[in-house]
């Protein structure tokens, strides 16, 4: 029996670290968002509960052939999650500070621009 499946891309926007510093529940201010492309409406809606689940909302980006706009090298791709890096710090400072500094919350706003 052959399966069937619909993709949805929710790309690799936060890292591993951060990934659940930023978490918040559904009704937090500051509560982070992520975006979310494809073509299935109901297949973005599970992705987008299971980001609930996480602890993040989900921005609906458009289709498949939108999620350009959340690659590496676009506004809100990984930079926007992460504090300011601090100026002169050694290689070894800069190990500890990535491993230790907590996430910044992103709004969905932040993520639509």
């Amino acid at each position: 029996m052959a399966s069937s499946s619909t993709p949805v891309r929710q790309p690799a926007l936060i890292d591993f670290v951060r990934l659940f510093t930023p978490t918040r529940s559904a009704d937090a201010y500051d509560r982070s968002a992520l975006p979310i492309a494809g073509d299935d409406t109901a297949a973005k809606a599970q992705v987008a509960e299971l980001l609930d689940a996480l602890g993040y909302d989900a921005v609906d980006i458009g289709t498949l052939a939108d999620s350009w706009r959340s690659e590496p090298g676009t506004p809100v791709c990984v930079q926007p999650y992460l504090p300011a890096l601090p100026e002169g710090l050694t290689d070894e400072e800069m190990g500890r500070w990535f491993f230790e500094v907590p996430g910044v919350p992103v709004p969905a706003d932040k993520v639509r621009e």
